[in-house]
């Protein structure tokens, strides 16, 4: 699964791109903390099954919010532009985009993949599938899949859903394993377990290099 490291690092990446003007040190601390606070859920874990990859990461909470921040930051009395300006609103509606890019969709397509629609409806989701172009069958996506069932006739949807958050446990360096008394465990805190991930790990750092040495444009 992908490490806090790579999140942090895609956060990054994103960051330099969209924070614009606003882009320094503190705007990328507040963007390194909104990308990692999902994984609190893993201490959730330890109170109920399931809880991890569910309470903090689905998609309900981020549209939610996404539609107070719109409503918040275009009234006159917005709080968050009142007391930090343009600056403010950048950065969060960038951290709602990192929290939603930078982590809920990694974590999508992987493992057992995210409790997407939690609390309003419990089944996991993993992004699955092919997008391509073939020469002999066209535009194909096995991404969300729709079939008839050949008992009965009704129609089929698979959208790579899994199981309930009681039937389902996403390892983590917190809970290594759902046995009640697993014995001795390797509790490991991942940075990189794919080359993509390293790759991405490498990239975030030279983009903030890059961007350390540029040099600002000199009005004329």
């Amino acid at each position: 699964m992908p490490s806090s490291v790579v999140h942090a690092a895609l956060a990054l990446v994103l960051g330099v791109g969209l924070l614009g003007r606003f882009y320094d040190r503190r705007a990328l601390v507040v963007l390194l903390a909104v990308v990692v606070a999902p994984e609190v859920d893993t201490v959730f874990g330890l109170a109920f099954d399931g809880a991890h990859r569910t309470v903090l990461h689905n998609m309900v909470y981020g549209t939610v919010l996404a539609g107070v921040l719109y409503w918040e930051t275009g009234r006159e009395e917005s709080l968050i532009r009142g007391r930090w300006g343009a600056r403010g609103v950048r950065i969060a509606w960038v951290g709602l985009f990192v929290h939603t890019f930078a982590h809920l969709a990694l974590d999508w397509g992987h493992l057992e993949g995210i409790n997407l629609l939690w609390p309003l409806y419990d089944r996991f989701f993993t992004l699955e599938g092919e997008l391509f172009l073939s020469t002999s069958e066209g535009l194909v996506q096995t991404f969300v899949e729709i079939t008839a069932d050949p008992d009965t006739g009704t129609t089929v949807v698979d959208a790579g859903q899994g199981g309930t958050r009681a039937e389902t446990h996403v390892d983590n360096p917190a809970q290594p394993s759902d046995e009640p008394d697993p014995g001795p465990v390797d509790r490991r805190f991942p940075i990189a377990v794919r080359g993509w991930q390293l790759y991405l790990v490498v990239t975030a750092l030279g983009t903030l290099l890059a961007k350390r040495l540029q040099t600002p444009r000199r009005s004329r």
